[in-house]
């Protein structure tokens, strides 16, 4: 994701990232994880939530419009700076699109893993260790000034640490709890919702201008989310009712202990 980032732009990227409930939803379909019945009120409303939230996701990464609070802050004109030389941009989504697959199929494994093994503290735990020896072996050939490894009680500590604990640490077993208690697409659909709330804090506390694209974009992802989580409601509404009816039926065909005992006055 990173160097797809570096070889295309930082607006790309975004717009990539979006797609991963679109690929979530795909590799669910092809996982038997979901189900998929376009005569079901359920199917049709997370197909429907799903595209919404990806165009809601594309529309405030592609399509900014009028500002409508403030000036563009200085934050924003680096990012538009940023936009304006690609370098290879069609090598660089090829590889941002990789990277957020990828993170579709990890949201599949976790909800795969847990079924067998229902312990999201532990399998964070050796997810972090076993990224923790795949970064240390790459850091080690990638780079070679020694400095670099030397940590200094700055704002770098502080961004390293932050990191680790929210980012790694209590993202993962967030996610991973999510996938085992509501399924990878569930989980997926909150990666455009964090974009409204990343844009709501940046007004807030940073200063940034909020603009028209962005509040369509909003309201678009905010009726995709809620289309899909209504779907799965209805969807866990049907199976438990084919779960009554089936065990309603099984309970009927059982033959009373006394109907065959005659007895005799």
């Amino acid at each position: 994701m990173f160097t797809g980032m570096r070889y295309s732009s930082p607006v790309l990227s975004t717009a990539m990232n979006d797609l991963t409930p679109a690929f979530t939803f795909l590799l669910a379909i092809i996982s038997s994880m979901e189900k998929l019945d376009f005569r079901l009120q359920g199917s049709q409303a997370k197909s429907i939530g799903t595209i919404l939230s990806v165009a809601g996701a594309l529309i405030v990464t592609l399509y900014k419009g009028q500002p409508l609070t403030g000036v563009p802050s200085q934050n924003n004109l680096i990012h538009e700076s940023l936009q304006l030389f690609p370098s290879n941009w069609v090598f660089g989504g090829i590889l941002c699109a990789a990277g957020t697959l990828c993170l579709a199929l990890l949201f599949i494994v976790q909800t795969w893993i847990l079924k067998d093994y229902p312990s999201e503290l532990m399998i964070t735990l050796i997810c972090c260790i076993f990224m923790t020896v795949l970064s240390a072996s790459v850091s080690l050939f990638a780079e070679r000034d020694p400095n670099a490894w030397i940590l200094k009680p700055d704002i770098e500590l502080i961004a390293i640490g932050s990191s680790a604990v929210f980012s790694v640490s209590l993202r993962n077993v967030v996610h991973t709890w999510a996938c085992g208690e509501k399924g990878p697409l569930y989980t997926a659909m909150f990666k455009p919702l964090g974009m409204i709330i990343a844009i709501f804090l940046g007004i807030s506390f940073l200063g940034d201008t909020l603009y028209l694209g962005s509040v369509i974009g909003g309201i678009v992802i905010a009726l995709g989310f809620y289309t899909v989580i209504w779907g799965k409601a209805q969807e866990e509404e049907r199976m438990g009712e084919e779960k009554g009816i089936s065990k309603f039926e099984s309970n009927s065909h059982k033959v009373p202990l006394l109907e065959n005992r005659s007895v005799d006055v």
